[in-house]
């Protein structure tokens, strides 16, 4: 759990890119298919960030499909993002504008960067059916799947559960925080598993967020919210 990053944040990693610094051939070509069940996996891209052909909602981090948009317009090759991206996923900054966390670094290793650099390389910044023609995949809503847990941060991730392990992984909780009980080992956010807070101020804590980590609010129904803070607070430590 973060407070948004700027699309210029992401975009900043074109400057090495274009001015001949280079990011070390950080990316290949790789299995868009791969790549796209990767990026909606639960916990990990769509949890933060809004890719339309994804179905993915997110508002932590930046939205990609903005992000992307005039590097498309301006026809840059998809090489370019896709060294962006992986980037980004190996090597995360903190936002010099706001000073938050970049994403937890690593969170896909080895060939899956490539396949994740190339799924959003082929689908971002583009209408769906343009990304569906250019062989990204099935858009949202199809029978053969593309939407995952697409769309965790933006709140839809938990399918409308009020469950709050099923909360906590969807809203992308897992990629920030430690807390054995769900399997998480994020660390940009505290590790719950040490935390004292009580269960009305983690209610509030997730209501307004604080910190680095955003408001869920909007994002969360006042029942999930309180779901995931009982989740936590009877969880942390086993």
């Amino acid at each position: 759990m973060r407070r948004p990053l700027s699309a210029a944040f992401l975009l900043g990693s074109l400057v090495l890119v274009l001015s001949g610094c280079g990011t070390g051939g950080l990316a290949e070509p790789g299995n868009v298919s791969n790549g796209k069940t990767l990026f909606t996996g639960q916990g990990t891209c769509s949890s933060c960030h809004t890719l339309a052909h994804a179905g993915a909602q997110g508002k932590i981090g930046p939205d990609l499909d903005a992000a992307f948009a005039v590097m498309r317009d301006d026809k840059y090759p998809l090489s370019t993002i896709r060294e962006i991206v992986a980037k980004q996923i190996k090597y995360p900054n903190t936002d010099p504008a706001t000073g938050a966390p970049g994403m937890p670094a690593n969170l896909v290793k080895g060939s899956d960067v490539d396949d994740v650099a190339s799924y959003v390389a082929c689908a971002a910044g583009i209408p769906v059916k343009d990304a569906v023609k250019a062989g990204c995949g099935p858009g949202p809503g199809s029978s053969s799947g593309g939407s995952g847990s697409g769309g965790g941060g933006g709140g839809s991730g938990s399918g409308g559960s009020n469950d709050g392990e099923a909360v906590f992984k969807s809203a992308g909780c897992t990629s920030c925080h430690t807390l054995k009980a769900a399997g998480a080992t994020g660390t940009v956010g505290p590790n719950l598993d040490q935390s004292t807070i009580d269960e009305a101020g983690a209610v509030k804590q997730v209501t307004n967020g604080g910190g680095v980590m955003p408001a869920f609010k909007d994002q969360l129904s006042e029942e999930q919210i309180k779901a995931v803070a009982h989740y936590v607070v009877t969880s942390r430590g086993k």
